[in-house]
């Protein structure tokens, strides 16, 4: 036996190892090293990011309406009628300030709201975890900030900064939302007249995180939970030709930047929840050209208000709903022109509205009303 033999193929096996050694630790150090640049790229974005929002977050000045009288504020009026239906996006910079209205319908509506919401809360109210965040800071910003600040003899904050009392209803709410989001949705929508829709970008494009949603025309709200942008529109006829650029001024939307935009339709109905019949999909067989019960006629319209929230950057889309009797619009001398618009459905980029609004049903009895 060769000791010195035994000695070298001993320390060449040490070398061996220790070379092992050697390269495992390199390579640990530059996974570590890695991985911490990764992290430290990922909180630098982030930080820009919060920074960026935290810059317009401070750019959100609400003026306030001081002594505001919602008892002799008069609802809006929309008279955009156009003799040929093009679907655009069409849509309007605005001010935070003037994301909610309140007006003379504002308490009958509140009350409507809590009837609906008791009785209809699995259509009307909804969210998915990853909106619970959202949904808290829905709350909080339109209890903590927005409502007292834009509406302060409507709505104020206790001296110790936990309650907020509306002067309307004369109930008091917890200022921090609570640990239920259906809950938190609830006390909202008895405050706000307004519906509204959280969304939240994905790769495959926006979701629909979470709703409160008491007044919709011809659709369940609780089908669209969890849904893409272009799945929620798939009914929609040439959505397709505004889909991708909703999903890119979505993604650009900053915080502290307001957008407005105004849909209208007819219905036959004063009803304000509508689950299923004011649409027709195209596959849906109807009766055509009803008589219409022109006193219960409605030119239906809804302002839609598009803001980013700064903290979880979820899209808060909102819409005050409008009923206006077809009587009124013929009053004001409008008849024609609405009657150019409901026929002006059926030509433009998107024909299939004429149907999808409803336009086969009522379109012959309320054309005839409103040019007589």
């Amino acid at each position: 036996m060769n000791p010195i033999g035994q000695y070298t193929s001993k320390k060449s096996i040490n070398m061996s190892v220790a070379a092992l050694l050697a390269t495992l630790a390199l390579a640990a150090i530059v996974l570590v090293c890695t991985g911490a640049l990764r992290r430290r790229l990922k909180q630098s974005r982030a930080t820009k990011q919060q920074k960026r929002n935290e810059k317009f977050a401070g750019d959100l000045k609400i003026l306030p309406l001081h002594n505001h009288d919602w008892q002799s504020t008069e609802p809006l009026k929309f008279r955009s009628f156009k003799p040929i239906y093009h679907i655009t996006m069409a849509l309007r910079s605005s001010t935070p300030s003037d994301m909610i209205v309140i007006d003379t319908n504002y308490l009958s509506r509140i009350q409507l709201r809590k009837s609906i919401m008791a009785n209809h809360a699995e259509h009307v109210l909804g969210f998915i975890p990853s909106g619970i965040s959202a949904v808290q800071e829905t709350y909080s910003y339109l209890l903590s900030s927005y409502l007292p600040s834009r509406y302060p003899s409507l709505f104020s904050i206790s001296e110790s900064d936990k309650t907020f009392y509306n002067h309307v209803t004369q109930v008091s709410l917890p200022l921090s939302p609570p640990e239920d989001p259906l809950e938190a949705l609830k006390l909202l929508g008895e405050t706000v007249e307004d519906d509204i829709f959280l969304l939240t970008e994905t790769p495959e494009g926006h979701v629909n995180v979470a709703f409160l949603c008491c007044f919709p025309s011809g659709f369940d709200p609780a089908e669209k939970l969890g849904k893409l942008m272009r799945e929620i529109h798939e009914p929609v006829p040439g959505y397709e030709k505004i889909g991708p650029s909703m999903e890119r001024f979505f993604s650009k939307l900053e915080v502290g930047r307001s957008v407005i935009r105004v849909n209208w339709s007819v219905t036959t109905s004063p009803v304000l929840l509508n689950l299923a019949t004011n649409h027709v999909k195209e596959e849906d067989t109807v009766e055509e050209d009803v008589d219409v019960d022109i006193p219960q006629a409605r030119v239906r319209m809804e302002r839609q208000v598009l803001n980013r929230l700064p903290q979880t950057g979820a899209i808060l889309f909102s819409f005050k709903t409008y009923m206006c009797p077809l009587e009124d619009i013929k009053a004001e001398g409008l008849g024609p022109e609405l009657a150019d618009a409901v026929e002006g459905l059926k030509v433009g980029n998107a024909p299939g509205m004429w149907k999808y609004k409803g336009g086969v049903r009522w379109g012959k009895s309320v054309c005839e009303y409103l040019r007589s």
